[in-house]
């Protein structure tokens, strides 16, 4: 089994005493792990951080063995962002939300760009969480459990949507969800479009939202909590005053 193709890094851990299993997301065959020889040297290194951009060269004897994998960088990589902590902790948390969430080898091209735009947004440090919101509901639709927010769940109508029902993911607007608005997450314009605009607390609002959605449907069913770094990304976006 080979192949070639574009990839970002997710993740990389130490395995002997040179290589490591490095976790990719790659644009045409999704998730994959592989043993990667001479990790551990000077010129490696700095192309194994999570989020940086790589081209892969992986083989393997059969699909079922963890395969080895040829890496080349294919750009600047996070160092850029070493002096953003807020921007690293977005990148940290995207990495890990996308390593826990994606099947292994399957094919998810969709979130493989929706990484990639998150990637560029963090060159923009007014827009980039909300960006990451937007991640976090792309991957969600990729995995076949997207928020329906083109129209209200009780009238059907495409106006004034503003609540978000947190059993079924489907937008309410003002009239329909007045009455039960503690029981349903606030929407925020951003999420509707990205001509919505950004106010005070639609960055908390959104994290809320696909917080809960991707703990529900993603990693309950796989036994596992929500990555401690999608934790760390809401701690820190809280003390920047983000949210």
């Amino acid at each position: 089994m080979e192949f070639e193709d574009d990839a970002f890094v997710l993740s990389a851990r130490p395995f002997g005493e040179t290589g490591a299993i490095v976790e990719l997301i790659t644009r045409r065959h999704g998730k994959y792990a592989a043993h990667v020889a001479g990790a551990a040297s000077r010129r490696m290194k700095p192309f194994l951080q999570a989020g940086a951009r790589v081209s892969v060269r992986y083989r393997a004897r059969t699909s079922d063995h963890l395969g080895s994998a040829v890496l080349e960088p294919a750009g600047e990589g996070p160092a850029a962002l070493f002096d953003d902590p807020l921007a690293l902790a977005g990148l940290s948390s995207a990495a890990a939300v996308a390593a826990g969430a994606l099947p292994e080898r399957e094919p998810h091209p969709g979130a493989f760009l929706g990484l990639e735009a998150f990637l560029t947004a963090l060159a923009a440090p007014d827009i980039w969480p909300a960006v990451y919101v937007r991640f976090e509901a792309g991957l969600l639709a990729d995995l076949g459990f997207g928020l329906d927010l083109s129209k209200c769940a009780v009238t059907g109508s495409p106006d004034d949507l503003v609540y978000v029902s947190p059993r079924t993911g489907r937008a309410v607007s003002a009239a329909a969800g007045g009455d039960y608005r503690d029981r349903l997450f606030a929407l925020p314009p951003f999420l509707l479009s990205s001509q919505g605009g950004l106010g005070p607390g639609d960055i908390g609002a959104g994290l809320t939202i696909t917080g809960h959605f991707l703990e529900r449907y993603v990693f309950a069913p796989l036994n596992r909590p929500l990555p401690p770094a999608r934790h760390w990304l809401g701690d820190r976006l809280t003390e920047a005053g983000r949210l």
